[in-house]
C-alpha cells in the first residue's frame, strides 16, 4: 500500500513528507522567502502587498471586509491600513451614504507601487515554481484554488 496515495494509511507509517499540510507549508515558506527578500528594499511585507492588491480589486472596501479577505483580525487590519496610509499608499475616504464609515482606496502612489510589486511577485512566483512545467504549474494552481474553495 502506497502511503501517499492511500487515505487509510496507518498513522505509524506516515512520514512527515507524506502530509499535504506539511508540503504546502514548506512550499509557502519557499515562495514567501523570495517575496520577502524582493520586497525588502520597499520596506513592505507580503500582507501589505496583499492588502494593496485587494484595494485595487475592491475600491471602497470597508476595513472589516479587508480583514476578512486577508483572514486577519480587525485590529490587525487597523494597524496594517494605518501603515499603508502613513506611507501614502492607501486612503480612507468617508462614505457618502454612511458618514460613519470609511472606504479604503489605493492612492496614486499606491497604484504605482503595486504595479511594480506585482511584477516582482510574478517573478518570484515563476522562480518558486521553476521545477514545474507550465502545465504542472497551472494544475497545481487549479488544485490549490479548489482546496481553498472547499
Amino acid at each position: 500500500m502506497d502511503p501517499v496515495n492511500s487515505r487509510t494509511t496507518s498513522p505509524s507509517t506516515i512520514l512527515l513528507d507524506d502530509l499535504l499540510g506539511y508540503a504546502l507549508r514548506r512550499a509557502q515558506l519557499k515562495a514567501f522567502q523570495c517575496v520577502v527578500e524582493a520586497f525588502e528594499p520597499y520596506d513592505l511585507r507580503p500582507a501589505q502587498f496583499s492588502a494593496l492588491a485587494i484595494l485595487e480589486q475592491n475600491p471602497g472596501i470597508m476595513q472589516a471586509d479587508l480583514a476578512k479577505a486577508l483572514a486577519i483580525e480587525p485590529p490587525q487590519a487597523v494597524v496594517l491600513v494605518n501603515k499603508l496610509e502613513q506611507r501614502n499608499l492607501a486612503l480612507r475616504i468617508r462614505s457618502q451614504t454612511d458618514r460613519r464609515s470609511y472606504g479604503l482606496y489605493l492612492s496614486r502612489q499606491g497604484e504605482k507601487l503595486l504595479n511594480e510589486l506585482k511584477e516582482i511577485a510574478q517573478r518570484c512566483d515563476l522562480e518558486t515554481t521553476a521545477a514545474l512545467s507550465d502545465c504542472e504549474r497551472e494544475e497545481l494552481l487549479r488544485l490549490l484554488k479548489k482546496l481553498c474553495l472547499s
